[in-house]
């Protein structure tokens, strides 16, 4: 008998087997899904928290992988508009996922509300007078770090505060616009500027800055994290799952840890 019948009769004799026993087939598309990767596409201001998420949820669910791209939330936006891979998008801002929305990209009952934070004005730990938007207008304060409003939205709100403050036009050849709210904490961190406005949470994840005030919560539209599933994702069920989780305890102790609202 030659050698592939031999393994064909074996192999249905496995088969006969399983099914004897009450054990399903393992055909190939559930050998396929035994290992998932789920790429998430998520604002800087996250990156901290959802690095200590990650190995919590596979503490559980080992066969998922998951691979984080951090960045400004506009910048990641329009990589999904334009056909990046993505199975989620966590954003710091609604007008991100509004947009996307709009243009019917994002899973349809898959958005949700992660979490929320406040801006802060930042200055280097050595840096003493300034305790108010209003110093800003000091001499001696040459360069203040805020994101693009246009792609990051803590500089959006930073751009409402000040507005709203009736100080933009007077900082405005101060501003130094970054391309995500991590690189303005840098920024003030390296002394490259004197000041900076970025969220609560960035602040508190440096030594070399401090906090001078907080921003009143009127002067700029509300800080959201909305999250959802890309309605192109490969990968549905297993990024609805890690979504559900960042709505779990677990997730929100972490959360709360780094300083976000939950």
């Amino acid at each position: 008998m030659k050698r592939r019948q031999i393994l064909g009769f074996l192999g249905i004799a496995v088969a006969g087997l399983l099914l004897a026993i009450g054990l399903p087939l393992l055909t190939p598309s559930v050998i396929a899904q035994s290992n998932t990767s789920i790429v998430v596409s998520a604002a800087s201001s996250l990156k901290d928290a959802l690095e200590e998420i990650k190995p919590l949820y596979q503490q559980s669910k080992s066969n998922i992988n998951i691979s984080y791209n951090f960045g400004a939330s506009g910048a990641l936006q329009q990589q999904i508009e334009q056909g990046a891979p993505a199975d989620i998008f966590i954003s710091a801002g609604k007008k991100q996922v509004d947009a996307l929305e709009t243009k019917g990209l994002l899973l349809s009952g898959s958005r949700t509300n992660l979490a929320n934070n406040r801006l802060v004005l930042i200055v280097a730990q050595d840096v003493v007078g300034i305790s108010s938007f209003y110093n800003l207008t000091d001499s001696k304060i040459k360069k203040i770090a805020i994101g693009e409003p246009r792609s990051v939205p803590a500089g959006q709100y930073g751009e409402e505060v000040l507005k709203n403050l009736k100080l933009y036009d007077q900082l405005k050849s101060k501003l130094v616009f970054a391309n995500n709210v991590r690189q303005v904490l840098a920024a003030v961190e390296s002394g490259n500027a004197q000041a900076g406005i970025v969220y609560a949470t960035d602040a508190k994840t440096s030594n070399k800055v401090k906090v001078v005030v907080t921003a009143d919560e009127k002067l700029h539209s509300p800080i959201v994290y909305p999250v959802a599933v890309i309605k192109d994702s490969k990968n549905i069920s297993a990024a609805k799952q890690f979504v559900q989780f960042l709505s779990g305890s677990q997730a929100k102790t972490v959360l709360k840890k780094y300083g976000f609202i939950v």
